[in-house]
């Protein structure tokens, strides 16, 4: 199966503004890369640029991928391994526009095979609720939020924190006074923490169960999450200190924290990610599956490494729920308020509205 062509998309989806510790975004800065093959399958792959986090922007991976492209024209899209090796030849790092090249491979070796990408993968349907993210704003806004998706049926509640730790500690108060005890309650402070802010933050917290800690430091303070565990109750998850199955490898030696969240855009795709969920599973470490501001097509390709990894026990994939203005994905997955599902198509099942491409920026190589 030869690659003909590549089509590369600036996919650009208009959305509410979301604010965490890192800044405010008012559109999801995605790509989408079209690879077609000489058996007229098609694979699909997106990957949502998030610069404060992993130094890439819609623009380097549109330029980029443009390069990516070339370097596979002709070439057999079966053999990912190759593939992917010729990526990290080219480039050390820009995991974030591998990770759609590496997304429409998984779509065309699934396909070819027959099978949805999780039975590909090896893995069975089960169930996978996820949580509902709230982002940075005032302490009424966040609890109304708060109140509004429980009532909608939310399990469990991610809360975005890191700006002042006062003020954090209070909104996290507010927000369980105002969902209750059964609520899950999840916080995630984006790197915006200090050392000292995080004890205090989290020792502060312990009476509100939490029930984790995202990525309390910025990832210079790596060598300091040990002594953050020893000094607070609440569990801690690593997310951009882990972007590869070396950093997992590293942390866990370190013992450094309790979860690790898995998101394609860090770990330049699907194929890493198995390798980060292998490490964490010889290591006994539960993951979390999460992502950037990806549409329902990479969060549909998200459900299926859910699907195939038993170690992923905590799932947050909700970028499509969190004010997504625009949604041309045919296929793919679906909600029934937080219960998500897949279809029963070969690959990842998903693709976009052909005239909603005719619209976009595109470059065919």
């Amino acid at each position: 199966m030869n690659i003909t062509t590549i089509t590369i998309y600036r996919f650009s989806i208009r959305m509410e503004p979301f604010t965490i510790a890192t800044g405010t975004m008012n559109h999801a800065q995605n790509l989408l890369v079209r690879i077609a093959t000489d058996t007229g399958m098609e694979g699909f792959g997106e990957c949502s640029a998030f610069p404060a986090i992993v130094g890439e922007t819609q623009d380097t991976c549109f330029v980029v991928a443009q390069a990516f492209a070339r370097i596979w024209k002709g070439k057999d899209a079966l053999d990912i391994t190759e593939r992917l090796a010729e990526l990290d030849a080219y480039t050390a790092k820009n995991p974030t526009v591998k990770s759609a090249f590496d997304m429409a491979l998984f779509d065309l070796v699934a396909k070819h095979a027959g099978l949805p990408l999780y039975r590909y993968l090896g893995g069975e349907a089960r169930q996978v609720v996820s949580d509902i993210t709230i982002g940075i704003g005032p302490l009424a806004t966040m609890v109304a939020t708060a109140r509004r998706y429980a009532t909608q049926g939310a399990t469990a509640i991610k809360v975005k924190v890191g700006n002042d730790v006062n003020t954090d500690v209070a909104k996290i108060a507010a927000i369980r006074q105002a969902v209750g005890p059964k609520i899950a309650i999840r916080i995630d402070a984006n790197q915006g923490w200090t050392f000292r802010q995080a004890i205090f933050a989290l020792q502060a917290m312990e009476a509100i169960e939490v029930e984790f800690c995202e990525q309390p430091l910025h990832t210079s303070d790596d060598e300091l999450l040990y002594a953050l565990r020893q000094a607070v109750s609440i569990p801690i998850m690593a997310d951009e200190s882990c972007y590869s199955a070396r950093d997992a490898r590293k942390l866990a030696r370190n013992r450094s924290c309790d979860y690790i969240n898995i998101k394609l855009a860090k770990s330049g795709g699907i194929h890493e990610a198995l390798k980060i969920h292998q490490v964490c599973q010889q290591e006994r470490i539960a993951c979390m599956i999460g992502g950037m501001l990806e549409s329902r097509l990479a969060v549909t390709a998200n459900l299926h490494l859910a699907y195939a990894c038993s170690g992923i026990h905590f799932f947050d994939l909700d970028s499509a729920l969190l004010g997504l203005l625009e949604d041309p994905v045919i296929g793919g997955a679906t909600y029934d308020r937080y219960l998500m599902t897949l279809p029963d198509a070969a690959g990842i099942g998903a693709s976009v509205d052909e005239q909603y491409l005719k619209g976009l920026e595109q470059v065919i190589v």
